[in-house]
């Protein structure tokens, strides 16, 4: 399985570091955020790479070349003219994954501990009875969010939430609210070959969006790994807060 690491964000929540450095550099016990997240995918025998790059690019690429990729064998999406969030940047890198089935996604500034090998079997359980219909499979967990993602007793995706605002979206939106499913996205998900070819968005788009519209007629179903640790380092604080739990 390839993988894709999304590291061209702004990191705006983690300045004043990132008015100089990319997000995906920030240091946690002496390893960069993108250091740690690719030993993360090697111990489960992931070793084939793409990141994309946009913010503090060269940063970024020398860091990858003066380590030689930590042991992996990671290629550069290029950002640099404009970046294009989480679902166009996948789309942007697709040609990478053009001969695969599926891959796994993550966010760059995600650290945990979750079980890729019990996910990927879950996803392919899910895959079986979806009976060719899965778009991909998202982690999650119950931790307290500003946004979350609504899925039905069948545990397939029918809507979004944002916290703050009250604003949603759905893709099939429920016929009794009491039977929601709410659950915090992890930023890691395994995408299916099926997403290339069916997303209709183009150009600057999240992957969030991309799978309300898909969720309209494709299932796209939900992993829950509340039993682990999941940290969104995208702030300083969590910055110190991950240095105590990932030596």
């Amino acid at each position: 399985m390839r993988a894709m690491i999304l590291a061209a964000g702004l990191g705006t929540r983690l300045k004043p570091f990132t008015d100089h450095h990319p997000k995906a550099l920030a240091i946690v016990n002496g390893k960069s955020l993108l250091q740690r997240n690719v030993e993360y995918l090697l111990s489960f025998g992931i070793s084939e790479i793409i990141v994309n790059v946009h913010h503090f690019a060269d940063q970024i690429i020398d860091a990858i070349n003066e380590n030689k990729g930590w042991g992996a064998n990671i290629t550069i999406s290029d950002e640099t003219d404009e970046v294009l969030e989480t679902g166009g940047g996948l789309l942007r890198a697709g040609n990478y994954f053009a001969s695969e089935a599926r891959w796994l996604v993550m966010n760059a500034d995600i650290l945990t501990n979750l079980d890729l090998h019990k996910m990927i079997a879950a996803d392919e359980v899910y895959a079986q009875k979806a009976e060719g219909d899965l778009v991909a499979t998202l982690a999650v967990t119950n931790r307290t969010s500003s946004r979350n993602l609504i899925f039905n007793t069948s545990g397939t995706l029918c809507g979004w939430r944002n916290n703050g605002t009250g604003e949603e979206k759905w893709a099939n939106p429920l016929r009794d609210p009491n039977t929601a499913i709410v659950k915090a996205f992890s930023g890691i998900q395994i995408i299916h070959a099926s997403f290339l070819e069916e997303v209709q968005l183009r150009g600057k788009f999240s992957l969030i969006d991309a799978y309300l519209q898909l969720a309209q007629h494709y299932a796209i179903h939900y992993y829950d790994h509340s039993d682990g640790i999941l940290l969104d380092v995208g702030k300083p604080e969590s910055l110190e807060k991950a240095a105590t739990i990932f030596k």
